[in-house]
């Protein structure tokens, strides 16, 4: 996931959602489909929304673009954990007025809020030394295979090593910043804020719904800042017609997509484990690294 790093660089002009090529609709609901499906799963939607589209079309529709489209996937994300939120919101409250710091509603609402300073933080540090990010080689086909591939090995350990003694209800605010640390990774596309998360997760002992269940909920801040900031950008630098109506069709998509994925993750890890996913993921990267030396597969980023 490009997650708040999209929000911090906001260095992809909006012009490119209306370049010279613009995004066509039916190109539109696929970036949504791949996006929704992603975003939540452990196998990172910026690596997919990078190479699917240059599979099917040989162009990167850029992160400004996949910045505005995960709107639909928050509000979808939203709209699942609302009694989470609004659970976790208003007893932070009654909380703080009660001077009451034990509660668990103020550890939880702690835990996402320090959870989200690290990918701040070290966003601001991709800034400051990587001006160009988005056709940087970090960015780069082949480094999204290796990212794959090193996360698909550090979920297989975590699966493996991990205790899974701990539900939701004992989750506490070391739980957030060590998770929010694992999330900063994903400013490296191909690591997957979801898959780094849930790794974490697995590796202090959480299960696995809880794990993925507190995953979505630091997510939240986020993605909706590198939606909202994204959008700003595109509205500001103006866009066509047709742009507008990619960037709409994209995000119901996407928000469609996104509910259906986080429902069937959330049933499918209260009975299943992750090895799906690794397997996935390792097939993901190594598919990539074999299409790239072939030559079926181009980056387009390094031409």
């Amino acid at each position: 996931m490009i997650a708040l790093l999209d929000v911090i660089l906001a260095q992809t002009p909006a012009a490119n959602v209306a370049g010279p090529d613009p995004i066509s609709v039916f190109e539109a609901i696929v970036l949504g489909i791949v996006q929704g499906l992603t975003e939540f799963l452990p196998i990172s939607s910026s690596a997919h929304l990078k190479v699917v589209p240059v599979a099917l079309w040989g162009r990167d529709p850029g992160v400004a673009y996949v910045g505005v489209i995960q709107l639909g996937s928050i509000v979808a994300v939203l709209l699942y954990f609302w009694k989470d939120l609004t659970t976790i919101t208003i007893g932070a409250f009654k909380a703080i007025r009660r001077s009451d710091y034990d509660s668990q509603e103020f550890r939880m609402a702690l835990g996402i809020g320090l959870g989200t300073i690290p990918i701040i933080f070290f966003g601001l540090l991709i800034k400051i030394f990587v001006k160009d990010f988005d056709n940087s080689p970090l960015r780069s086909l082949g480094a999204i295979a290796i990212a794959s591939i090193v996360m698909s090995s550090l979920l297989a350990i975590a699966e493996k090593t991990g205790k899974r003694q701990r539900d939701y209800e004992k989750l506490e605010v070391k739980d957030g910043i060590i998770m929010g640390l694992a999330q900063a990774m994903a400013i490296i596309p191909g690591v997957s804020r979801s898959g780094s998360t849930l790794t974490a997760g697995l590796f202090i002992g959480l299960e696995r719904a809880a794990a993925a269940r507190f995953s979505f909920l630091l997510g939240i801040p986020a993605i909706t800042l590198a939606g909202l900031v994204e959008l700003k950008s595109a509205l500001g630098e103006g866009v066509g017609e047709g742009a507008v109506v990619a960037l709409i069709v994209g995000t119901i998509s996407a928000f469609i997509f996104s509910y259906i994925s986080i429902a069937w993750l959330m049933k499918f890890l209260q009975t299943q484990n992750t090895w799906i996913f690794v397997w996935y993921r390792l097939a993901f990267g190594v598919a990539i690294l074999t299409a790239l030396a072939g030559g079926a597969l181009k980056d387009p980023s390094l031409l």
